[in-house]
């Protein structure tokens, strides 16, 4: 098993290059091996497994499906797998608990939810290089528990499971790990295996905390069919100042529309620090490297611009040129022209409500703003709330009618970059 430092010489492949030029690259079971098989005229299938735990994927999801893009991109088949057998079960990778286990109609409901995000950055149909998606309940389903423990159980050690990261760490900080979960990487290397069989697939790729579930994945092929698979992670990553990817203090930021708007979405983008701009360009969009190097260049605040240019390119592959059009004149009008932009989240509420008088913290809190009254309030008293646009101080500042502008709308902020629009009803 190698990872990046380890590397033997420069990649002859290109998804290689690209992916280790651009920062999708951390480990590999063997360099050489996956380098020489994905600079074949052939397309290599390879795959990432999506378990389906929430309706939608975000933003922490995105390495892995810019990886797969990439791949389709440099002339090979990605496979999309969903969870929908491993889902039942829960993935225990860096997690401190067990995960809630989910009903069969929820999996089904979470999976129609996150299928239509790949139709944005994939290629699907026939050919040789086009997308597939397949479900892993497909096969899991209807395994006979006893002759699959003859066949496969036989050929994973106890011991070197209990020395991979995602057990061992849960181990170390003395909460409980069920058999459930631990049966999760047998299944996961079943996987790799049935997806060779059926689909010619060499190369599972997906995060580093999945490395352990990789090389299961690898040596029971090579044990039970005495074939040669690969591996490759990509890194964890986080923000310059350590936060998750994907997390705010508003929560998850969802690639759906329906959990996520494209305005928000794109302000997410825009809100970038300025050490992960070039970081950010290279992983979540797909302009050249002359044109980044350009951007992550740009001296003080004019990193500002290179933040529009990320958060339109992310947007465009995400949601769609047009969507991103408009979120970036959205932000435009909101920051430069002071106005009511069109993509602005829009709340509503009812007219006898608004009539008595809402108070501001019961709105931002609705509006997504605030997780709570109590912390809506003390965003007020630190003076980061605005009601069209002007400061408010008092705690109690009610909403009313008279505060619906020309447009219709009432319009709450908080801080400088996060709007709102309240619509009476």
């Amino acid at each position: 098993m190698t990872d990046t430092k380890a590397m033997s010489q420069p990649p002859k492949s290109d998804f290689l290059r690209v992916a280790q030029a651009r920062g999708y690259l951390y480990q590999t079971t063997d360099w050489d091996g996956l380098d020489q098989v994905m600079a074949e005229k052939a397309p290599v299938p390879a795959y990432i497994g999506f378990d389906c735990t929430a309706p939608s994927l975000h933003v922490g999801s995105l390495v892995s499906i810019m990886t797969l893009r990439w791949l389709q991109t440099c002339g090979h088949k990605p496979i999309v797998l969903m969870g929908g057998g491993t889902s039942k079960i829960g993935d225990p990778s860096g997690k401190d608990e067990q995960r809630k286990l989910l009903s069969d109609a929820q999996i089904q409901e979470n999976m129609a939810g996150i299928k239509s995000i790949f139709r944005q950055f994939l290629t699907f149909g026939d050919g040789p290089t086009d997308a597939v998606m397949v479900n892993n309940d497909d096969w899991l389903r209807d395994i006979n528990y006893i002759a699959f423990l003859r066949d496969y159980g036989r050929h994973f050690s106890v011991n070197r499971m209990l020395s991979f990261d995602n057990v061992r760490l849960r181990l170390e900080r003395e909460q409980p790990l069920t058999f459930l979960e631990f049966n999760y990487m047998v299944l996961q290397a079943y996987d790799f295996l049935e997806l060779y069989r059926k689909q010619g697939c060499r190369l599972q790729m997906g995060g580093s905390d999945q490395w352990g579930n990789i090389v299961n994945g690898v040596e029971l092929a090579r044990r039970v069919d005495g074939t040669e698979l690969f591996g490759m992670t990509t890194p964890l990553l986080t923000t310059a100042s350590g936060a998750k990817m994907g997390k705010t203090a508003q929560g998850a930021i969802w690639l759906n529309e329906a959990d996520c708007s494209h305005y928000d979405y794109y302000q997410y983008w825009r809100n970038t620090e300025d050490a992960d701009v070039g970081r950010f360009l290279r992983l979540f969009t797909e302009l050249d490297e002359t044109r980044i190097q350009e951007l992550e260049a740009l001296p003080g605040a004019e990193i500002n611009e290179a933040k529009k240019v990320l958060a339109y390119e992310a947007t465009k592959l995400c949601r769609g040129a047009d969507a991103a059009q408009s979120a970036a004149e959205t932000a435009r009008q909101v920051f430069e022209e002071k106005a009511l932009g069109q993509d602005l989240p829009v709340i509503e509420a009812a007219r006898d409500r608004l009539s008595d008088g809402v108070a501001l913290f019961e709105l931002l809190r609705e509006a997504g703003m605030a997780s709570s009254g109590g912390e809506a309030r003390r965003l007020i008293k630190g003076g980061g709330a605005r009601l069209n646009d002007a400061k408010v101080a008092d705690q109690n500042q009610t909403v009313t009618l008279a505060d619906v502008s020309e447009e219709g709308v009432v319009k709450v902020s908080a801080g400088k970059k996060r709007h709102a629009l309240v619509k009476p009803v």
